[in-house]
């Protein structure tokens, strides 16, 4: 009688651990959850406009003892022109991250810069990027 009443108390241990997760797996945010309605989009139909601006990317370059900046693939060299590409993406995207990313060798006064800009165009989520160690 003994072993068969521990069983029962695993199992309803189990069953109750098992039970508590399964409203937390429905709450959870998916990228494959259906729309509203039920119709799926037409392949030929264009992603949003703000799907195109995940995370604002700002590389602060430091060469021969110039700066430089990046701003996705597009190479900057003033800050004005950096400023203008900011908030044209900041007119596409307000809710885009930006993510400040400078060279070891770049003085902190240009990075702070970038921050202010970013902050001055709008912004409100600036980042910085950190190394992974290795």
């Amino acid at each position: 009688m003994t072993p068969m009443i521990d069983v029962v108390f695993l199992l309803l241990i189990f069953f109750v651990w098992t039970a508590s997760f399964h409203i937390v797996e429905h709450i959870l945010p998916s990228s494959v959850s259906e729309t509203a309605g039920g119709d799926s989009p037409s392949p030929n139909e264009p992603p949003p406009p703000e799907a195109d601006f995940h995370d604002v990317v700002v590389r602060v370059l430091w060469a021969e003892g110039r700066v430089s900046w990046r701003v996705g693939d597009e190479m900057l060299s003033d800050l004005a022109s950096v400023e203008s590409k900011l908030a044209r993406i900041y007119a596409a995207n307000t809710e885009a991250p930006v993510i400040i990313d400078p060279d070891e060798a770049t003085p902190l006064g240009d990075v702070i810069d970038v921050y202010d800009l970013s902050r001055r165009v709008g912004f409100d989520e600036v980042q910085f990027a950190a190394a992974e160690d290795a």
